[in-house]
């Protein structure tokens, strides 16, 4: 039993970052085309809905990872006891932020698909720049997008450490500590990218 927990949890230490973690930085990239204008970004997201066999990589390489790395993860909330003020150094503090920001992520993700990906297919909704205009005009869904995007790339950028660790990458302090500055680079970079497509859907600037 402990063996396949064990297993469990470095499979979803792997899939956080292969392939969810670059299916996200690389959405956030495509989504940034929007800075240069809504032809850009209709161009770039074209593109990448005609991917050939797309439903099959969506299915196999975004949703199936994302579900099993959300289930294990909120196995993992629940399962896994947090006391950051008994223990309040940063790595402590890090571990329960991974946590919270998990659950806020998963609520995030599962309502952004359900506002875009769902709706297209349904024929409710057009792939295109619109589609987000409308959305984040509205002054609540654009914070929620913002915190969205904030926590988003926090669980990424923090899950980059453990799977450091987890997978034996960084096992000294001096190592820990420069993959802990470059998380934090990652999370600066990346966070600047999303968090600007949203400023431009939302207020157009």
């Amino acid at each position: 039993m402990e063996h396949r927990e064990f297993f469990y949890r470095r499979l979803h230490s792997l899939l956080g970052v292969i392939p969810i973690g670059i299916f996200v930085v690389q959405h956030l990239v495509v989504n940034h085309f929007a800075v240069y204008g809504e032809e850009s970004f209709n161009k770039a997201a074209n593109f990448m809905a005609n991917l050939p066999f797309v439903l099959a990589l969506e299915t196999f390489v975004i949703y199936l990872p994302i579900l099993f790395h959300a289930i294990l993860g909120v196995y993992i909330v629940f399962v896994t006891r947090n006391n950051p003020k008994s223990y309040g150094y940063f790595r402590n503090w890090m571990f329960l932020l991974q946590r919270v920001t998990g659950i806020i992520t998963l609520i995030f993700i599962a309502w952004h698909v359900w506002e875009t990906r769902i709706q297209i297919g349904m024929g409710n909704a057009e792939l295109n720049y619109s589609l987000m205009e409308n959305i984040l005009s509205n002054p609540v869904m654009f914070w929620f997008y913002i915190v969205g995007i904030i926590s988003t790339v926090f669980h990424l950028a923090n899950g980059l450490w453990s799977f450091s660790v987890t997978w034996g990458i960084a096992q000294s302090p001096k190592s820990q500590q420069i993959v802990t500055y470059a998380t934090v680079i990652v999370f600066l970079v990346v966070s600047y990218i999303g968090v600007r497509t949203i400023i431009q859907f939302g207020l157009g600037i």
